[in-house]
């Protein structure tokens, strides 16, 4: 799966929250200031040819919809970062977080619990 830049990705959690979008509701989800409409197209148009969105054409309008999945995105991009800066252990991810105060011992046992669940 293809890796998205920061404005490709702010525009597809948008996309992703909204499920189908004309250009114009995607624009108004975004923060202040908002970006000019024709730098939100290009965006969503590169995000076309990268295959992470598809597009229903009504007339002139295009309603554009995910066709990668948030979370399917989400473990790819995990196992990335986990891959490029943990020598690719998701216990030294976890050891990184508990050290920087980003984990608690609360959140590992509530962790353990649910690994212990799913297995």
């Amino acid at each position: 799966m293809k890796t998205l830049t920061r404005a490709e990705e702010q525009i597809m959690q948008v996309i992703w929250k909204l499920e189908k979008a004309f250009l114009r509701e995607i624009i108004d989800e975004l923060p202040a200031p908002k970006p000019h409409s024709n730098t939100v197209a290009t965006i969503v148009k590169i995000l076309v040819e990268k295959e992470f969105v598809g597009i229903n054409v009504f007339g002139r309008m295009h309603q554009y919809y995910p066709l990668i999945s948030k979370d399917a995105y989400s473990k790819t991009s995990m196992k990335s970062l986990v891959k490029g800066y943990f020598e690719g252990s998701f216990s030294n991810a976890v050891s990184f977080m508990v050290k920087e105060n980003n984990l608690s011992v609360e959140d590992l046992e509530m962790l353990l619990k649910q690994l212990k669940k799913n297995k």
